[in-house]
This record gives structure tokens, sequence and C-alpha cells, in this order.
């Protein structure tokens, strides 16, 4: 204090108590909102800065809100296994891609990427990563001939989805491992389309595993995350590649997003049933062309499925492709209605999207044919909503398109 014996009003402002930490264990998670930590003393402050000891000091650096949800995810991933599996949380499901793929490459290194592979990861990879001297050769990844063929002596890492975006192939996630192990890479498996109530790419030998946490994991449409949980040492140097870059993620992101994965199982069950019943019906319709979803027998993926993914959960996401092109689709998305055209997935809300001229949209219309994404493609996230009233609207909007030729 100032040894003044009665301080001025806003030093008493600035120096009200807090209220007394409770003895009993709160039933949610405390929300930090604090972006400054105070220490007793210099030495102290110093320390949690270089790692001397655990504590905190900055947001950007680490919150406890949002370290408890990077825990809670790896806890999740890495159910079962042997050894330490960490998490770092992220602003948004790019900001931990982008910055997990800066902390394993420099210039002059290369990576092996999946064709079908979400557009903006195309674009990171096809066009940022580039401009800095990282090279990308995309790969129909379901050939692991051709992934081995790709492999060169830079290659620092072989990149897939558990669940590709958005004709929901299947990745072979233990032959990658085998390919990438003997490589030196690292193997990254994006498992938004999955989360962890389908598929646990770590226990297939999977070295990191990224989130969208603004999907499945949140749930509801509220609140924007990512994450990338895997082995402690690669981890930690993401960790060191976040608090340069500062795309942190924010405490009360953080909190809802925690939250999210205490119903993810509930929700993941029942929207992965009324997937199956929706691609089912859906593809017998004569407008459609193709249903992609690996829940289908006819899925190029369905063998696989069943061996890496809990029984009963391919996914929640289904892309149906009509007949004709561009327009066709377009038209097909704007006749429904029960889903909702809309960004994101991975809601309580079923929605829908054509895919080349939103979540592709940076994609050519020949890397669109190359990843096997059809020009009237439309990729529906399915909700919690009655599979019956969700057929009947895509069905009813089919007929529409058929009728209106």
């Amino acid at each position: 204090m100032t040894g003044r014996p009665d301080p001025g009003e806003n030093t008493r402002a600035v120096g009200l108590p807090t209220g007394p930490a409770p003895a009993e264990r709160p039933m949610r998670m405390p929300v930090h909102r604090s972006t400054t930590y105070a220490f007793a003393t210099s030495q102290e402050y110093a320390d949690v800065l270089d790692g001397a000891r655990d504590g905190y000091s900055y947001a950007r650096i680490d919150n406890p809100t949002s370290e408890a949800f990077a825990r809670a995810l790896a806890a999740m991933e890495g159910h079962g296994l042997d050894g330490e599996v960490r998490g770092q949380a992220f602003a948004s499901g790019m900001a931990a891609i982008s910055t997990t793929l800066l902390a394993l490459t420099s210039a002059g290194a290369h990576l092996v990427a999946s064709r079908s592979i979400y557009g903006n990861t195309y674009s990171l990879l096809d066009g940022l990563l580039r401009r800095f001297g990282v090279a990308t050769d995309f790969v129909d990844i379901t050939d692991l001939d051709a992934v081995r063929s790709a492999v060169r002596p830079e290659t620092a890492v072989i990149f897939t989805e558990t669940l590709s975006n958005p004709t929901m192939t299947v990745s072979d996630i233990p032959g990658l491992a085998e390919i990438a192990s003997g490589a030196g890479a690292v193997l990254v498996v994006d498992s938004t389309f999955a989360s962890p109530a389908v598929c646990r790419p770590l226990e297939h030998g999977a070295d990191l595993v990224l989130h969208s946490a603004t999907k499945y994991i949140g749930g509801h449409s509220d609140a924007t995350g990512g994450a990338v949980v895997g082995r402690p040492e690669l981890v930690d140097a993401i960790r060191s590649a976040r608090i340069d870059l500062g795309p942190c993620l924010a405490p009360d992101e953080a909190f809802l997003l925690h939250r999210g994965l205490e119903t993810l199982p509930l929700r993941l069950a029942r929207q992965c049933a009324t997937a199956a019943e929706f691609a089912a019906a859906v593809a017998e319709h004569p407008a459609v062309a193709r249903v992609d979803y690996p829940g289908l027998p006819g899925h190029q993926g369905h063998k696989l499925a069943g061996e890496l993914f809990d029984a009963g959960r391919c996914g929640a996401v289904v892309t149906v492709t009509p007949h004709g092109g561009r327009a066709a689709g377009m038209a097909f998305a704007d006749g429904l209605r029960v889903a909702t055209v809309a960004a994101s997935l991975g809601g309580t809300h079923t929605l829908a999207g054509h895919v080349g001229s939103s979540t592709h949209r940076q994609m050519s219309d020949e890397a669109l044919e190359a990843a096997g994404i059809g020009p009237a493609a439309v990729r529906f996230s399915i909700g919690v909503e009655d599979p019956a009233d969700l057929i009947e609207d895509a069905l009813a909007a089919l007929d529409r398109c058929t009728s209106d030729g």
C-alpha cells in the first residue's frame, strides 16, 4: 500500500476483496476470464514463464478453463492407451490445423495429404504453406500404394481425415500409421467428422488428432474452437507455436466446449442412427445419382468403418448428389424445408449446403473431380430431429427437382 491511512477511492475500487474459493467442489467447471495473473515475487513470475514451475501468467500463453477443455478431450481420445496423451486448445479448427502444420514443417518440407479434404485445409496446403516452401502432394488416401509412392525423404507429415469432407471416405489409419512410421513422418488425422464418440485415431496408430471443436464437440452451434491431442513431445512443440502465433481459445468458449463433451456420446449415437436411416431412404430416390455414407453397404469404406468405428456409428454426415450439375444441387438444397441451408455441422439442427459453392469453393472443378466430389453434391449434417421428418423433407425436395426438370 501507499502508507496513507486511508487510500483514495480509485485505489480502494481496484483493490476490492474477492470471494473465497469454495471448499465444496462445484458441479460446473469454473470460467477463468482473467487475462493476467499476480505473483508474490518477480522470481515466481520468471519461473512460470520459463516453465520451471506450473502456473499461469497471461491468457494467450495458458488459461485454466481452456487447459481443462484440452485435458478433457485428451482423456476421451486417449482412453485406454498406455502413455500420456496431451492436448492444446485453439480459437478454431483451422487455427489448430495451421498451427500444427507450421510447428511440424519448415521450408523444404513435404506433406502427403488426402485429395478429399476440407476446402480451407486444401487452400492452406496448396496456397499459404506452398508460398513458404512447404510442398504437398494430394493423393487418393485410400490407395496405400499411392501414399507410399508419394513419400519422399523430406516428407514430414501425412495428413488425412478420419471421415473425409464431404465424400465420407474412411481412412485406413493403421495402414497410414505404418507408412508414416517407416518414413519418419508424423501421421496427423483430422477427426472432426468422427469425434471420439465414433473413432479414436490414436488407438490405431495416429500421432496427432485434430478437431474443429465447433462441430460435434460443442454440439450446439454456439461456440467456436479447435484442438490437437497426441504425443507429448509433439503437442509441446505445437504449444510453443501457438504461443507465438496467438490463436488461444477464449475461456467462455472453452467452458461451452467442455460442457459439450459431456453429452457427445448421447448426441452422436442418435445422430448416427438417424443418418443411417436417412442415407438408406434417400438413396432409393430416382433423382439421386449417389449417396456418400459409410453406413451403406455399397460405400467403399463400409468394411473399414466396421473395423475402426464404434459399433453402429458411421458418422452423421450424409452427402447426396442428385442427377444434373451445379444448378441441380443448389435447387435441391434450396427446396429443403426442415433441413436448413447454413454453414458448419455437428449441431442439433440438420444443416445442408451445396458443396461446390460453399465448403469447397476454393477448389476448381478439376480438383473437385479429382477428390471424387460431384458438382451437384449437397452435404447434410444430420441433427437430432425425428428421422421421418428429415426423410420426408429430402424426398419432397428431390421430387420438386424432378418435376422442375
